[in-house]
């Protein structure tokens, strides 16, 4: 017996050691993995991985690509042959490696990085090889169009229409289509589409709007349909307009997700324009109860899709009909195509409001719009971060040309950056780094720009503040807010906090949204607690030095909790700080408006280029801080 339980441990010994031996050979001890979920049936996504990077190793069981961080690093963090010019763009850049150890809690986050890759490779190799295509400045041409069109576009080809938007969506941009809903069935199709992903014969639908006016399965009456695809979720829920289940309907951008005329009986003559001179001895025909339906068949219609902040939004010859919210991943400024097909004569289509760069070589005003020199470690009173967008490129110019232009910034008090993630587009990213080497005001990350990704700008604020310069307090806000800077530095005087601050709009009582419809649903995964801690809404807050050194010192440890809601995510590591003996003071300012401006306003949200410009003039003009157009 003893013989027998000898040679079973010997024999399970000597197998343990060759699982190990093996293990050790297939992965190199001290080399990190990425894991990257994706659908069984998609392809393998690592096709962008340049030649001579260790491959990466595939778990049957999971059907999980496994990419390694070396991988990852060399493709994001190599050093490039950049002036010193093109490397103020990165000033944060390095100090974000880590970002592959904190995609946990952030949706898409793994993927963002992966992507990004592959993007900042392709950049990379056309501002180093001039020969590929890309050339500073505007001998190169106009990439991103403002307005595109097609006119008499009687006939689809082969059932289908394309137009291009090369560099996406952006909020206010619009696609118009003309046409006549005609052959057997009349129902037609307008979809947004993102661009392919490699390998993928169909790219991702950011919109997907299907006309059926002879209904379908559900319902045998006329019925609006709109949905997302991808690769790796397939179809989404469905969205119908009219919808079965109307008390479950949301609004978008403050309008209905199906407007409520749709589908309301209409009584209506079947017939009109009757002659009044017909003989009375013939009764009138009794009124026909119909259905309001936007589209019928035979008859010409004018709809218009147009991209709002929350959503897309349709109206269908003037009046509104349904409201779209994005869902996540796909967002307006992926869309790189416009499809229309179907039973449809097309008349026209066009696209205006897309996002496009201005020439800097026709800006008279160039110089004062470049951003102020600052050094190193330079002493500031405040630093301002703001997000964008890579395709808002019109809201960065409003922002430079109105708040930007205070005193305190021009003398170097205060210093503004925009912190963009990469696009999907190489057109994009070729605009986006020439408008950072241009005017020097733009912190480029290593992930690609998903909405649910933007506690990693947070962290790139604080790192930029603390790290690249020194400034007493930083602030974070977006490219579509207006700020009083020289109130806000007047705020934080007066209020002569120095450390532990949070300065803004303070929510003491808010709670997780559990609602699975919810735009803000947070599950109990994501925070099991009841409450947030105290918070500041994001348009514009302030936190004080030491808060910001802190973020930044526990990214690096590896204790820094990822949230994808990022203004609350700042609040739930001071809360967190507080525990580690840290005096925290929450000072709230009204004057932070979250959802449009109100007079005597600090920050006003939602502000688009024109309402900057109109209030910077008001400023100018020595008039007291007063708002600008509806909101």
């Amino acid at each position: 017996m003893k013989k027998w339980l000898y040679g079973g441990c010997l024999i399970s010994s000597l197998f343990m050691l060759l699982i190990l031996r093996y293990g050790v050979l297939k992965n190199p001890i001290g080399e990190r993995y990425l894991t990257v979920s994706v659908a069984l049936n998609g392809t393998n996504p690592l096709k962008w991985i340049n030649p001579g990077v260790p491959p990466a190793v595939l778990n049957p069981e999971s059907a999980s690509h496994v990419i390694s961080f070396d991988t990852v690093s060399y493709s994001l963090f190599s050093l490039r042959n950049l002036s010193n010019e093109e490397q103020w763009s990165l000033q944060t850049w390095n100090h974000l490696k880590q970002l592959i150890d904190h995609t946990q809690g952030l949706p898409n986050a793994a993927e963002a990085v992966k992507e990004a890759a592959g993007v900042w490779n392709s950049l990379m190799t056309s501002v180093e090889e001039p020969t590929q295509g890309y050339t500073n400045g505007s001998a190169r041409g106009k990439q991103c169009p403002h307005f595109l069109n097609k006119m008499n576009a009687t006939e689809l080809d082969n059932s289908s229409y394309k137009l291009r938007a090369p560099c996406g969506l952006t909020q206010g941009s619009s696609i118009t289509v003309i046409g006549v809903p005609n052959g057997l069935l009349g129902n037609f199709r307008i979809e947004l589409t993102g661009e392919p992903l490699p390998g993928e014969p169909d790219p991702p639908i950011i919109l997907h709007y299907n006309v059926r006016l002879h209904g379908d399965k559900i319902t045998e009456d006329p019925v609006i349909v709109q949905n997302t695809w991808t690769v790796a979720h397939d179809w989404g829920e469905e969205e119908r307009c009219p919808s079965p289940t109307p008390e479950k309907l949301k609004k978008v951008d403050e309008l209905d997700q199906c407007n409520k005329i749709v589908g309301r009986n209409d009584s209506q003559l079947s017939t009109t324009g009757l002659s009044s001179n017909k003989s009375r001895r013939f009764p009138r025909e009794q009124p026909k109860i119909q259905k309001y339906f936007p589209f019928k068949q035979g008859y010409p219609f004018v709809a218009t899709v147009r991209v709002g902040s929350e959503g897309i939004q349709m109206t269908v010859d003037g009046k509104h009909i349904t409201s779209f919210a994005y869902r996540e991943t796909l967002e307006p400024w992926l869309v790189s195509e416009v499809r229309v097909s179907g039973d449809l004569k097309l008349i026209s289509a066009l696209a205006s409001g897309l996002p496009t760069s201005e020439d800097s070589e026709h800006i008279i005003d160039l110089e004062t719009l470049k951003s102020a020199p600052i050094s190193l470690k330079s002493p500031l009173d405040l630093f301002i971060g703001v997000f964008s967008t890579a395709n808002n490129f019109k809201r960065r110019m409003a922002v430079r040309r109105t708040w930007m232009q205070y005193n305190a910034v021009r003398s170097g008090v205060a210093a503004v950056r925009f912190f963009v993630g990469l696009h999907k587009s190489q057109l994009v990213n070729e605009e986006l780094w020439n408008e950072a080497r241009t005017y020097g005001d733009i912190q480029l990350m290593p992930f690609v720009d998903y909405y649910s990704l933007i506690t990693w700008k947070t962290l790139a604020i604080c790192i930029f503040g603390t790290e690249v310069v020194s400034a007493k307090f930083v602030m974070k806000t977006d490219d579509d807010a207006f700020v009083r800077v020289d109130e806000v530095l007047a705020s934080l005087s007066r209020i002569k906090v120095t450390h532990g601050l949070l300065y803004g709009l303070i929510n003491s009582d808010s709670r997780p949204h559990r609602n699975t419809d919810s735009k803000w649903y947070i599950s109990p995964e994501e925070w099991h607690e009841d409450k947030y801690p105290p918070w500041a809404h994001g348009p514009g807050y302030v936190v004080s030095h030491d808060i910001a050194k802190a973020v930044y010192r526990k990214y690096r440890e590896g204790h820094l909790k990822m949230f994808k809601l990022e203004d609350v995510a700042m609040g739930i590591w001071i809360a967190d700080m507080k525990k580690d003996d840290l005096k925290v003071q929450y000072v709230t300012e009204q004057r932070v408006y979250n959802e449009g401006c109100k007079d005597g306003y600090v920050v006003a949200h939602y502000q688009g280029p024109r309402e900057m410009l109109c209030l910077w003039q008001k400023l100018q003009q020595g008039r007291r801080p007063q708002c600008c157009g509806g909101r």
